[in-house]
């Protein structure tokens, strides 16, 4: 006759239910790790900013020698800017001037958006009412192109027109500080006066 079963018989061992609780910790850890936080990546600096190889108003292809050891203010817009473009050209050439003798290591350059209209004569005459050493580049659509995504700027034509030949552009309205061996340093918005860009280029010089 077969006595009453042994209950104890059937319990797992100590050492098995402890390897079953360690499994499932590891089996959540796992879990958690893959889904539950998400994984911080590297983030690659973004590169501001390349080799101007345009032709200047002069004719010089990236400005010649001007450009060589100098520190570069730079600006994308048009000739034919109604008010956002000559403020910034205005206060771009102001500043330089506040810097006294340490401006001259500095070049003012303007970059246009609107390569249709502003051929190398009209940059010339543009460039003729604000500093004396301001360089105004141009080139082919391709080249304009090629230029503002160096410096990611944004441009397109505006869809307020009145005629073919008489439109806006939209674009991006910064100026850039760049160093002599051409790495950004900083950009100043729309509307920052002159003292102020002058006090952070003296910080750089």
């Amino acid at each position: 006759m077969t006595g009453p079963t042994d209950s104890t018989d059937r319990r797992p061992s100590r050492g098995v239910a402890l390897l079953f609780v360690f499994m499932a910790l590891a089996l959540v850890f796992t879990v958690w790790t893959l889904f539950g936080e998400p994984r911080q990546q590297k983030s690659e600096p973004i590169s501001i900013g390349a080799p101007i190889t345009l032709a200047d108003q002069y004719g010089h292809r990236g400005g010649g020698d001007a450009l060589a050891g100098k520190f570069l203010l730079v600006t994308f817009g048009y000739t034919f800017c109604p008010d956002v473009c000559p403020t910034i050209l205005r206060d771009m050439s102001a500043a330089v001037d506040l810097l006294g003798d340490e401006g001259e290591k500095v070049v003012p350059v303007f970059i246009t958006i609107d390569p249709e209209r502003d051929t190398q004569e009209r940059m010339k005459d543009y460039a003729a009412h604000f500093h004396p050493r301001l360089l105004a580049f141009t080139g082919t659509p391709e080249e304009i192109a090629a230029t503002a995504g160096d410096f990611h700027i944004y441009y397109a034509r505006s869809q307020m027109e009145t005629g073919p030949d008489d439109y806006l552009m939209d674009h991006t309205a910064l100026v850039y500080l760049m160093a002599p061996d051409g790495h950004f340093i900083t950009h100043f918005p729309y509307g920052i006066t002159p003292e102020n860009m002058m006090i952070v280029m003296e910080q750089h010089l």
